[in-house]
């Protein structure tokens, strides 16, 4: 039987939607009435697994489930050992390098060197300004970064925009864009290469309805 972990939060809904286009119906995990973790797919074909979405591609690295669906961001980040397959196209946002809005700065390189910044992104937001020869200092955050500008704990910070609207509500504005980030579908690679369980058709199935586009 196929694995699929599936991304809790902001992914879930869309995720959810295509793979039961695909023939994969895991709306259960829609359901506030009951917490499980683990469902069956209605038809048999798979069960489906909810995790954190930065855990995705850990399950799916380590095979306990041979698919998953997971936002760029999080591959960007962690670089697992994972087959990389489609580009889903939902959930887009962006991550961007931000300041006070009224702090002058028009762009990353006007930054002073050796300044704080922080973020979730700590992979990202090092190779970022490393890229630009300018050496800051990263400050891992787990919480709401935009509270470092803000308490003068950091000049600036890298976080995940999608709407913009966090960053205006807190007098934020965005200097860079790092990369966009959308919705990926990831393999185990051995199982993807030996098409176990028939992942193969599996994978085209959801590919497909992909193209096609999926019904709000």
């Amino acid at each position: 039987m196929i694995t699929v972990a599936l991304p809790k939060g902001s992914l879930l809904k869309e995720s959810i939607r295509l793979l039961k286009a695909a023939g994969l119906d895991f709306s259960g995990f829609l359901d506030d009435s009951h917490r499980q973790l683990q469902l069956p797919d209605s038809s048999g074909q798979a069960r489906g697994l909810l995790v954190r979405a930065q855990d995705v591609p850990v399950y799916v690295e380590y095979g306990q489930a041979q698919l998953g669906i997971v936002g760029y961001d999080v591959l960007k980040e962690k670089q697992p050992k994972v087959a990389h397959l489609a580009d889903l196209g939902f959930g887009d946002c962006h991550l961007s390098v931000a300041v006070a809005a009224d702090s002058g700065y028009q762009s990353a390189v006007d930054l002073p060197p050796h300044c704080r910044v922080a973020s979730k992104f700590v992979v990202s937001a090092r190779e970022y300004f490393q890229s630009l020869d300018l050496p800051v200092e990263i400050v891992p955050l787990s919480g709401s970064v935009e509270l470092g500008p803000i308490t003068g704990m950091s000049e600036a910070i890298v976080d995940l925009v999608s709407t913009g609207r966090t960053l205006k509500e807190n007098n934020l504005a965005e200097l860079e864009v790092l990369y966009y980030s959308t919705a990926r579908l990831i393999a185990h690679p051995l199982s993807y290469r030996i098409n176990d369980s028939g992942l193969g058709e599996i994978i085209e199935r959801v590919r497909a309805a992909s193209l096609a586009g999926v019904p709000a």
